[in-house]
């Protein structure tokens, strides 16, 4: 017979249990610091391309802006100012010879009743429609306010405002009232 005695201050404790779970949790930790790890590193240097093209951005915008004010500056030149004045003031005259005079003429004289007459047109061109300003004279109120209803009604006058009124002396004129009006033309 075998006697097993054991002669330590301390009983014998089993530590298996502990070493397998320890080892496991160990095993898991390595595994998820490895793919952390990745993830990191995949995150890095994908920032790392965008921060490079925030980088060029910003130096764009910047040369961009230098570029933008020295253009700026060139144009504010008494040269370039005598150029682009005389370029806008080219480009009313052109726009004043695109206006459809001819078909204005037509249209107003399709609105206009007997005793009313047309003294002057002013027109600016905005967007494909014109706005005019007529001086009409007439030789009463009745014929005025018929021509302000046919322009009202009519398909290619709209948004007629009286701008003044004025009656003038007999001596001088036919026209027993003269009338500003602004109207927009559809010049389409």
């Amino acid at each position: 017979m075998r006697l097993t005695l054991n002669l330590a201050t301390h009983p014998l404790e089993n530590k298996r249990a502990f070493l397998v779970v320890s080892l496991f949790l160990g095993v898991v930790e390595i595994l998820a610091l490895i793919i952390l790890s990745h993830s990191v590193y995949v995150s890095w240097t994908s920032s790392r391309k965008l921060r490079a093209e925030i980088a060029e951005y910003q130096q764009q915008i910047r040369a961009d802006r230098q570029r933008q004010q020295e253009l700026r500056s060139f144009f504010q030149t008494p040269r370039a100012t005598k150029v682009l004045n005389r370029a806008a003031f080219l480009n009313s005259l052109i726009d004043d010879r695109a206006f459809p005079w001819t078909k204005v003429f037509m249209d107003i004289e399709q609105t206009l009743p007997p005793g009313v007459r047309v003294v002057s047109i002013s027109p600016t061109l905005e967007n494909d429609r014109a706005k005019v300003t007529l001086v009409v004279g007439a030789d009463t109120d009745q014929n005025l306010v018929k021509f302000i209803q046919a322009l009202e009604t009519s398909k290619v006058f709209s948004g007629v405002q009286v701008e003044k009124e004025r009656y003038p002396e007999q001596s001088k004129s036919a026209d027993k009232v003269l009338v500003a009006l602004t109207v927009w033309y559809e010049t389409t």
